[in-house]
C-alpha cells in the first residue's frame, strides 16, 4: 500500500507543520510546494565551503505562518543535501521570528539568522502532527515509585518522516484496537518475534495484554509504517515507573521503548537505520525534559544489539530481569543531536564528515 504523501519525483519531503511540502533540488535552488494549498515558494542555496550554507528565499508571497513551514522545509531539505554543514544563514530575520523565539535559530550582529542543525531537529513540529506543551510538573506515586504525573496518551498520527535513504515516509500512530489486533496475534506468533518476546498466544490473550498496557499511564502502543504500510510494534514507557527503574540512576523523564519487527521484507539494515534513529527523535521530541532514551534487549539479541551500537547507543551494564537477563543501553539527547544521529553513520568516522567538537556557530567546510 503506497501513501498519499510519497512521491517518486520528489527528491525531499517536510512535515512542517503536519502539512506534506514536496521539496525538490536542482543545482543551487530548492523548490518547496505545500501539497494541500499548492502554496510555493523558491530558495537560493550557497553552499560556499568556507562559511555557513545560505538560503535566500527568491520567491514565494504567502502568510507568516506559511512562510515559516517553508522556511523550516527548506532548511531541512538543504540539510540533508549538504551534510557536512552544520549551520545555515537566513538573510531575513524579521520574517520568521518563530524561528528566533523557538530557538531553532539566533539572529547575529550582522543581522543575519544563524539556524542550527541541532537545534532545527528539536523542532516537534516538523515531525510531530501534534505539538502539545510539556505537562506541568506535579509528582505523584505509583507503585511505591515517586514519579512525575504523565500527559495523556496521544492518539491519531504521532510522528512522520521522510528517509532520504529509503525514500520512503516512515510515521507512528497509536495503537487501534479492532483494526490492529489481528495483525498484532499473527507478527506475536511468528517465531523468529515468539523468540525474543515469549508472548505466543490467540487474540484473547492478546487483547487482554495490549488492554492492560491502555490502562497503564506509563506506557502506550504504537504501530510503525513506511509509506503507510504497517511493519513494526512500539512500545514506550516512562522508566522511573518502570521495572528497570531499580537498575540504575533514573531520572524523572528518561524514556524507554521495546519494538518488534512483525513483516519480514522489513528486517533489512536500512529499514533499521531509519526506525532505530526515528524512535529516539520521537522520544527526545514528545517532551523537552527527556535527557536519555534507554533500552534493555535481551542479551542474546545480538543483531538488535548490534543496531544499538551502530546508531550511538551506549552500553550501560548487563542485568537480570525476571523474564531475561539484559543488557541496559542509553542514548543522551545532546548526543543525539549535536552528532546528526538521526542519519546512517560510519563506524569510526566523525558524523557527516564533521570533525568532532565543531561549533553550530563556527562555519565548516562541506564534506
Amino acid at each position: 500500500m503506497t501513501s498519499p504523501v510519497a512521491s517518486q519525483n520528489a527528491s525531499f519531503i517536510s512535515y512542517a507543520g503536519g502539512l506534506s511540502h514536496e521539496v525538490t533540488h536542482a543545482d543551487n535552488h530548492l523548490a518547496v510546494r505545500t501539497r494541500k494549498t499548492g502554496a510555493l515558494s523558491r530558495w537560493l542555496v550557497d553552499a560556499d565551503p568556507t562559511r555557513a550554507l545560505a538560503l535566500r528565499q527568491i520567491e514565494g508571497a504567502m502568510t507568516e505562518e506559511i512562510a515559516e513551514l517553508h522556511a523550516l522545509a527548506a532548511i531541512e531539505a538543504a540539510f540533508v543535501h549538504h551534510p557536512g554543514y552544520r549551520s545555515a544563514l537566513l538573510d531575513d530575520v524579521e520574517r520568521f521570528p518563530d524561528l528566533a523565539a523557538t530557538g531553532v535559530a539566533l539572529a547575529g550582529a550582522d543581522g543575519e539568522l544563524r539556524v542550527c542543525r541541532e537545534t532545527l531537529w528539536q523542532q516537534p513540529r516538523s515531525w510531530l502532527p501534534q505539538v502539545h506543551a510539556p505537562i506541568a510538573l506535579h509528582y505523584t506515586l505509583t507503585g511505591g515509585r515517586r514519579h512525575p504525573t504523565r500527559a495523556p496518551k496521544p492518539r491519531g498520527t504521532l510522528y512522520q518522516r521522510f528517509v532520504p535513504w529509503l525514500g520512503k515516509t516512515f510515521s507512528f500512530r497509536s495503537f487501534d484496537m479492532e483494526r490492529d489486533l489481528p495483525m498484532f496475534n499473527r507478527w506475536m506468533n511468528d517465531p523468529d518475534v515468539a523468540h525474543v518476546w515469549q508472548e505466543e498466544g490467540d487474540l484473547a490473550k492478546h487483547r487482554s495484554y495490549l488492554e492492560a498496557i491502555d490502562r497503564d499511564p506509563h506506557m502506550y502502543s504504537m504501530v510503525a509504517s513506511f509509506d503507510g504500510e504497517p511493519f513494526a510494534y512500539f512500545e514506550t514507557y516512562w522508566a522511573k515507573e518502570s521495572r528497570i527503574s531499580p537498575f540504575y540512576d533514573v531520572h524523572d523523564y528518561d524514556r524507554g521503548w521495546h519494538v518488534l519487527v512483525g513483516e519480514p521484507a522489513f528486517r533489512g539494515r536500512a529499514f533499521a537505520t531509519a526506525w532505530l534513529t526515528s524512535i529516539s527523535h520521537y522520544l527526545f521530541l514528545c517532551d523537552p525534559r527527556t535527557e536519555r532514551a534507554m533500552g534493555e534487549p535481551r542479551i542474546d539479541h545480538l543483531q538488535q544489539i548490534r543496531n544499538l551500537d551502530k546508531s550511538g547507543y551506549a552500553k550501560v551494564k548487563e542485568f537480570d530481569l525476571p523474564h531475561k537477563r539484559a543488557l541496559l543501553v542509553s542514548m543522551l539527547r545532546e548526543r543525539y543531536f549535536t552528532d546528526a544521529l538521526w542519519q546512517p553513520r560510519d563506524e569510526g568516522a566523525p558524523v557527516s564528515g564533521l570533525p568532532r567538537g565543531s561549533l553550530c556557530a563556527t562555519p565548516l567546510a562541506a564534506s
